[in-house]
């Protein structure tokens, strides 16, 4: 197991060094592949990380982005889509082109089209950083307790606890989608360099079973142990019961 972990005081220290960490990254390979995540976990680093941008700017022409998730049913200018939150976040802000963005399609009937179609873009491609969350559950993307660590890109059900977690994003509750297109373990860990960002009490169950659990399905995040490159940006309370 090769996790190297770096311990942050707060959610701000976290995303200064996740956004120095991408900058160094995009400066070293300007031809760079990263995959991105979504929800209020990154939100900071690519705050952070379009500053440092406007302040020191580097060449993004060539770069390129696959995002892990998306809602199932909602279409791309659904201001709750993951192209829309990464659209405002990241893309518009660093003026990447469409065809430098790659994010699953909610919209299509044709769900394992697809999923195939996605896992194939990443297969071409590949992606040589990849950011990640992680749920209280251990959740890793959209991959909920119980996903095969050899799952590539599939439809799942949401579980409770994460649509719970996801409505703060949503008018009501009830908005919140009941399903999602997701890269699964498999293709997650095809990345040659995987960055997870864990802030907050609620991750340190999470954070435990990553350095101290066996590999189990139960806790999808134990996938990473397998993993050969892994940076771990932890804050106090996600590190409270590894310390």
């Amino acid at each position: 197991m090769t996790i190297k972990m770096q311990h942050v005081k707060d959610y701000g220290e976290m995303s200064q060094k996740a956004a120095a960490f991408f900058y160094e990254a995009i400066h070293s390979n300007p031809k760079i592949h990263l995959g991105m995540a979504t929800g209020g976990t990154p939100s900071g680093m690519y705050q952070e990380l379009i500053h440092k941008l406007t302040e020191h700017p580097l060449p993004l022409g060539a770069i390129k982005t696959f995002n892990l998730d998306e809602y199932v049913g909602l279409t791309q200018d659904d201001p709750n889509s993951y192209y829309t939150f990464m659209r405002e976040t990241l893309f518009a802000p660093l003026k990447l082109s469409r065809n430098q963005t790659y994010v699953p399609d909610g919209r299509t009937t044709d769900h394992e089209a697809e999923c195939t179609r996605y896992e194939n873009l990443l297969d071409t491609h590949g992606i040589d950083v990849q950011l990640l969350g992680v749920g209280a559950n251990g959740h890793i993307g959209f991959n909920e307790p119980g996903t095969p660590f050899h799952s590539t890109t599939h439809v799942v059900q949401l579980n409770p606890s994460t649509r719970e977690a996801n409505a703060r994003f949503f008018d009501r509750q009830e908005d919140v989608p009941t399903h999602a297109i997701t890269m699964g373990i498999a293709s997650i860990l095809k990345a040659k360099q995987i960055v997870l960002l864990a802030s907050g009490e609620t991750k340190s169950e999470a954070i435990f079973q990553l350095l101290n659990g066996t590999m189990s399905e139960e806790w999808p995040i134990t996938a990473l142990q397998h993993h050969p490159d892994v940076t771990v940006m932890v804050d106090e309370a996600a590190a409270s019961k590894i310390l």
